[in-house]
């Protein structure tokens, strides 16, 4: 079903901004926000069920995200039609973050759906009702919008059901609207959208990307900081707070540090860009995830600095830096077509540690994290101190 057709349509963009505006830095600092909040309602109850319902509403969130990087990246920020959607989105997912886990089940998950859905299917519609204009084709936002129109039925009937039915709809929507991205949008009649082959504004896709993450590392620091204040400077949370902010730090080290600054020119050395900055794109999604649990993480030890560690303390404290290894192992795929062995050699030793951290206080489960991260980061260093390596071309899949 992939034609030629649609291809040629995707080609068909010209416009390549070439700067994130103001109204996109509003909407990622909502976007964390909305993350910070999950993870923080995660820990309160962190059960089987919860976690999944975390999983799934997460995902959603980030597919809202996803779509309106790439609407931006392939329209002019600057216009007004542009800014008025980011900023109906923004509102959106402000209103979803609101519907958290511990709620989503209950009658306020309702309004997480019906939000998601609104916001979606209004997008589309009015990106379809600006017709061809900045040279993007009107049929691949007619694809789009019926990938959407189709999720937007289970999210729907999932308001209609209660716990685990509605959870397994839900599902089912969210595997939808992926399902979509990865199939490239097959439509009946239509063909594939053609979205990878079609050239990309790889400076404003980077930077969007870095500024997300950015931003949730500011949320970490703004997090602990909140937290530390009532108490003073009395010396277990002031270690705990020091600890924390070294955390923080040595994750933008290892985020920037190479992959995370070459980024742009391995988006635009590709010979499939779109299908580069997709793997980025989704890299980013894991990483911030982990900043928000290592920001839930410093939350804990701020709080509870000494004492007996719960399982889900050690979970989140190790849980959020290995999430981001994770995320990092796959940008490094992207920008270099191969994976440091650091990165999961640093997974596998968190992984292996975590009985033993459950005898340690938390703030020191947390030192060892550091230590773990501030390891691997040292490791990078010299490797390429050592072993000098020029940007990798895209991996042959990517082609």
């Amino acid at each position: 079903m992939a034609g030629s057709g649609g291809s040629a349509e995707a080609t068909g963009s010209q416009h390549r901004p070439g700067h994130v505006g103001f109204v996109e830095l509003f909407f990622d600092v909502v976007f964390v926000f909305a993350f910070t909040r999950f993870s923080e309602r995660l820990v309160e109850n962190f059960t089987l069920l919860n976690s999944w319902t975390t999983l799934v509403l997460m995902l959603a969130m980030w597919w809202l995200w996803y779509r309106t990087v790439w609407t931006t990246n392939r329209y002019d920020p600057d216009r007004p039609a542009i800014q008025l959607m980011v900023i109906v989105t923004m509102l959106g997912s402000l209103l979803m973050s609101v519907a958290v886990p511990a709620a989503a089940l209950t009658e306020r998950g309702a309004v997480f759906a019906w939000v998601f859905v609104t916001v979606q299917v209004l997008r589309q519609l009015w990106l379809v009702r600006l017709d061809g204009k900045d040279g993007y084709p009107r049929l691949v936002n007619i694809r789009i919008l019926f990938w959407t129109a189709m999720s937007a039925v289970p999210w729907i009937a999932g308001t209609f059901a209660r716990d685990g039915t509605r959870l397994a709809v839900w599902t089912v929507a969210v595997l939808i609207d992926y399902g979509g991205g990865i199939l490239d949008f097959p439509t009946p009649r239509l063909g594939r959208a053609g979205l990878r082959v079609q050239p990309i504004a790889e400076e404003h896709l980077t930077e969007r990307c870095r500024q997300l993450l950015i931003i949730a590392l500011g949320e970490a620091v703004l997090a602990s900081g909140i937290q530390f204040s009532p108490y003073g400077f009395q010396r277990d949370r002031t270690v705990a707070l020091l600890v924390a902010f070294l955390i923080t730090v040595l994750l933008w080290q290892l985020y920037h540090y190479r992959a995370g600054a070459l980024l742009r020119a391995a988006i635009a050395s590709a010979s499939a860009p779109a299908r580069i900055g997709e793997l980025a794109a989704y890299a980013h999604l894991v990483m911030v995830i982990g900043v928000s649990l290592s920001a839930v993480g410093d939350t804990l030890i701020i709080t509870h600095p000494s004492g007996h560690t719960e399982w889900t303390a050690v979970a989140v404290i190790f849980g959020g830096p290995a999430l981001f290894l994770v995320g990092r192992s796959m940008l490094d795929h992207a920008v270099f077509s191969h994976v440091s062995w650091s990165r999961p050699i640093g997974v596998l030793l968190l992984a292996a540690l975590a009985p033993a951290a459950l005898r340690l206080p938390p703030v020191v489960v947390a030192m060892v994290a550091a230590a773990v991260l501030a390891a691997i980061a040292l490791s990078n260093v010299v490797a390429w101190r050592l072993v000098p390596r020029a940007l990798a071309p895209p991996h042959p899949r990517a082609r």
